[in-house]
């Protein structure tokens, strides 16, 4: 069953690139936060469908689809062909930690605060100080735990996975990522 699935996701990945990863990256975004309100609890310490507010599942599909799936894609595309280990010939391993350094390195700390921004502006407008303070409040943290997690997931994505597949092994690591994050937006409010 698990490989019918994936052939015919590699199918419509193939067929349809665009369409298919921003069907997949909303879906994953999406599980990622009904994970985090019926599993973790809120700022009103509440957990469970009795409390489960959907509109905020929507603005995490939404993100994923429309925001995260064409830059993670184009992002994904920039680190294979551009980011190569420098003055040796094709050398996975050295290409893939040097993958994982300019990805660490440089999407996360825009990324992060990119995020808790964008949901602030869904949850609540374009609200300035709303904004400024979700950013402050909930980035540091992010990022330490960012850190200490995906290095090495991306180190096994870049060195082991074909290209077209790798936001696909981002967003289902991100399931629990997505959990996380989505928690961390809604305490932080």
């Amino acid at each position: 069953m698990l490989g019918s699935a994936y052939k015919k996701y590699s199918y419509q990945l193939q067929k349809s690139p665009k369409l298919t990863n921003f069907i997949t990256t909303g879906v994953l975004f999406g599980l990622g936060d009904i994970s985090a309100q019926t599993i973790l609890p809120s700022k009103n310490k509440e957990t469970g469908l009795k409390h489960f507010d959907f509109s905020r599942t929507l603005r995490a599909v939404f993100y994923g689809s429309v925001i995260f799936s064409p830059i993670g894609n184009k992002w994904y595309y920039f680190l294979q062909h551009k980011v190569r280990f420098p003055g040796t010939k094709q050398n996975a391993t050295l290409d893939a930690v040097s993958r994982v350094l300019v990805d660490q390195l440089v999407f996360p700390p825009i990324a992060v605060p990119f995020y808790f921004g964008m949901m602030t502006v869904l949850e609540s407008g374009l609200d300035l100080e709303k904004i400024n303070h979700k950013i402050k409040a909930s980035t540091f943290d992010t990022l330490v735990t960012n850190w200490c997690v995906w290095p090495f997931i991306q180190l096994l994505n870049f060195k082991y996975i074909r290209i077209e597949h790798r936001l696909l092994t981002v967003n289902l690591v991100s399931i629990f990522w997505n959990t996380f994050i989505s928690y961390k937006n809604n305490i932080n409010s």
